[in-house]
């Protein structure tokens, strides 16, 4: 991805881009796309069976990115009010109807500090992050998934849905949580924490090799409470007991972050990393 400033920037980004994808893709295409100063990262969750019944879930806040990358990803946002999350949830809507979704999914937006929101992508699968939906909303997305392959018909409408207090999660990755480069390893220690409203979603344990070649995450780490600031304080304590030896991980970060004043206060963008700690993102 390349930043321009103004329109003399062009015709060099553009062939610079081109050449890298190129190399890295066999395909040299490029686009472009508007950029937004403070975006947020909003996304909505979909089910919709073979009879036509769909429904639009409550949004997902994932503006904690490191290199566009989801870390920390939230339900209810402190950024959408009801309007906008009508707004979000009927686009949704137009989209995976207009196209004859079927089966779980998820539309994804940007959405500016004035409201606007712009479509990014369709993921056609079930998200890293969709524990935070399941936990507000009390639904269970591989249970319906099964369901709806099966012939089945969604039994509840948009208008039934209704959201129980907040969840947040977060992703433990086997990553320096300084530069956050990988940090492949033995695994020597492994003990998930527990508690009222802590959910671990994980599939390593003591022993396991976690190898430099695919993705370091660990184990998505997930607390509900009645109000956001309980979650945060469940979240918090949850990471301190999280115990995991034998490689690094960024669960230092996430204890840094989930403190921090820009993150309690709920007005964070995708630039929270760089607003945080610049030099993990500078490279210093």
């Amino acid at each position: 991805m390349r930043l321009l400033s103004g329109p003399e920037e062009l015709a060099a980004a553009f062939t610079e881009t081109a050449d890298r994808a190129g190399v890295a893709f066999g395909d040299k295409r490029v686009y472009a796309e508007k950029y937004l100063n403070q975006p947020h990262h909003i996304e909505i969750q979909v089910l919709r069976d073979h009879h036509g019944n769909l429904l639009t879930f409550f949004e997902r806040e994932c503006s904690v990115q490191r290199r566009y990358q989801k870390v920390i990803e939230e339900s209810p946002s402190t950024a959408v009010d009801l309007e906008l999350r009508r707004k979000l949830r009927e686009a949704a809507r137009k989209l995976a109807e207009g196209i004859g979704y079927l089966n779980a999914g998820t539309i994804e937006f940007v959405v500016d500090g004035s409201g606007n929101f712009y479509f990014l992508e369709a993921n056609t699968r079930l998200q890293v992050e969709h524990p935070v939906t399941e936990l507000i909303t009390g639904i269970d997305f591989v249970e319906q998934q099964i369901q709806i392959v099966s012939g089945e018909t969604l039994k509840s409408r948009d208008e039934d849905l209704v959201h129980s207090g907040w969840a947040i999660e977060a992703r433990i990755y086997a990553e320096d949580p300084k530069r956050f480069f990988p940090s492949p390893g033995t695994i020597i220690e492994y003990m998930e924490p527990r508690g009222e409203g802590i959910r671990v979603d994980s599939g390593y344990e003591a022993g396991c090799v976690i190898t430099p070649y695919y993705d370091p995450l660990l184990a998505k780490l997930i607390a509900h409470g009645e109000t956001r600031s309980e979650a945060i304080k469940r979240l918090e304590q949850a990471l301190k007991d999280f115990q995991i030896t034998g490689l690094k991980t960024n669960i230092p970060f996430l204890l840094e972050a989930v403190a921090s004043s820009l993150f309690i206060d709920g007005g964070y963008d995708t630039h929270f990393i760089e607003k945080m700690k610049p030099a993990a993102t500078t490279g210093q």
